[in-house]
């Protein structure tokens, strides 16, 4: 099969739509993460499987930050997301580095204290490593505490470091399918 922008040839569908998705992935277009042809048979729970779900991440946070690469150099520290549907959701940059940079996403709860003042909650407070030039994203920090009963009764069930790393960074990509779903999205434009 040719290729259609530079007539190179392929040997087969599955590797033309892997270097198609790998040339619009790389001009910043909105890609789905169904696109994404996994170069092995992967299953869930699996090393492989879990560099998909890197993957995945990387895909689906492209879609919540325009123009990424500018926002990445260029963006603020911190930028809050609003909609109508959902609540406050908040992104600080925390580190950047020549081939990562290390983000903050969390939800920005109000929760009234003993003596009647609203105080912050940030949760799920995901720290999270975006890899530039493999194209990838990883939770960094296990979630240990939750005050969710579910997420808590599903730490308990995978604590080795495979299951806690595939548990945190599937966390991660189901919340990014939501946010997407409802709205959410950040952009140099608006800066708050």
């Amino acid at each position: 099969m040719k290729l259609p922008w530079s007539g190179e040839l392929v040997d087969d569908w599955c590797c033309f739509l892997f270097v198609w998705a790998n040339r619009i992935m790389s001009q910043n277009a909105i890609i789905t993460d169904s696109l994404i042809v996994p170069e092995c048979i992967f299953r869930p729970g699996t090393f492989t499987g879990l560099m998909t779900l890197y993957e995945s991440n990387y895909v689906k946070l492209l879609q919540l930050i325009e123009d990424f690469e500018t926002f990445m150099e260029k963006g603020p520290e911190r930028i809050i997301s609003h909609t109508d549907l959902d609540c406050d959701l908040q992104l600080e940059l925390k580190l950047k580095e020549k081939y990562t940079t290390t983000l903050n996403l969390t939800y920005l709860l109000y929760v009234e204290d003993e003596i009647g003042v609203n105080v912050p909650v940030l949760d799920p407070d995901l720290t999270i490593r975006v890899y530039h030039d493999a194209k990838l994203i990883e939770v960094m920090e296990r979630l240990e505490e939750h005050r969710h009963q579910k997420l808590h009764e599903l730490h308990k069930t995978h604590s080795c470091e495979l299951d806690a790393r595939w548990k945190n960074n599937m966390m991660l990509n189901k919340w990014l399918d939501y946010l997407l779903e409802v709205g959410h999205g950040f952009s140099i434009c608006s800066e708050a």
